[in-house]
């Protein structure tokens, strides 16, 4: 009797867990459905201010910076909740090779998300870990505390070539882990050199009010506060489909012990009643 209570009370306190995972699989799921939508918008915001910057920079382009030596700031978009896999360890493995391939410069971090941080800091240095976002409503504050450690990083280094290494699944599939991929995408000089040799569609300069210089560092700021959105938004949905598929994994592990324990239950069950009849049995013989 004893044993099978303690079935029992393993499979109660089993179905528990069930519940408390399925409920996080249901809201991951829809939250992937919210960044689906918010990502077709963003990417086209972004479209749009690049092919300003092209149609510009034809026209303008003694406005864009010069090549010069800068301080190489990789920006780090990990999660900040677990039951994703190996999300974060992915974003690990990859700024271990690109910090092996060039040892002569020190790269400064920041990260975002905690379980990153935790699993980054004891390799390496972090000038910064900011909390990462759980939905699409928290994005907004973790791209304002980017901007305002960036600014804290210009005090001291003030020419930074900004990096993003973030995953982000172009055609995500629940059923399948091995379509994330990691990305490496330059934010900071946010156009390059070779926007000059691009083509315009237009015969005639743009007309704008402003100096070209002054321009070129609005359309910067722009393109800056687009492309770290576009990158938040699609890391956070990646991470989404892989706790999805790392919960679903994680649930049909559960039910198959919870009904390993109720099989072991039921049988125990059986001998205690088959006990019971023997005994009954027994009693009535003596009685006769």
């Amino acid at each position: 009797m004893t044993r099978r209570r303690e079935l029992d009370e393993r499979r109660f306190k089993m179905n528990e867990v069930h519940s408390i995972m399925n409920s996080m699989k249901t809201l991951a799921y829809r939250e992937t459905h919210k960044l689906q939508q918010v990502i077709k918008a963003q990417e086209a915001v972004v479209n749009n201010i690049n092919d300003i910057a092209i149609d510009f920079i034809h026209f303008f382009p003694e406005t864009l910076p010069p090549e010069r030596r800068t301080t190489n700031v990789f920006l780090l978009i990990g999660s900040e909740r677990g039951f994703c896999g190996n999300f974060n360890e992915s974003i690990l493995q990859e700024i271990k090779s690109r910090i092996a391939e060039d040892q002569a410069n020190n790269p400064i971090l920041v990260t975002v998300g905690y379980k990153l941080y935790t699993v980054l800091k004891t390799d390496y240095p972090v000038f910064e870990n900011i909390d990462g976002a759980n939905t699409v409503e928290e994005v907004a504050s973790v791209l304002m505390r980017i901007i305002d450690t960036l600014y804290k990083l210009q005090t001291s280094h003030p020419l930074i070539s900004l990096f993003a290494i973030y995953q982000n699944r172009e055609q995500p599939d629940i059923t399948n882990t091995n379509n994330s991929a990691i990305r490496i995408r330059q934010l900071l000089p946010a156009f390059q050199q070779h926007y000059k040799n691009n083509p315009s569609d237009f015969n005639l300069a743009p007309a704008v009010n402003l100096l070209p210089s002054d321009f070129m560092m609005e359309l910067t700021d722009h393109y800056l506060f687009a492309t770290l959105h576009e990158v938040l938004f699609s890391s956070l949905l990646t991470e989404n489909y892989q706790r999805v598929q790392h919960l679903d994994g994680a649930l049909q592990h559960l039910e198959e012990k919870y009904n390993e324990l109720r099989s072991q239950s039921n049988r125990l069950r059986q001998e205690e009643i088959i006990e019971e009849i023997e005994v009954i049995l027994l009693s009535s013989k003596s009685l006769m």
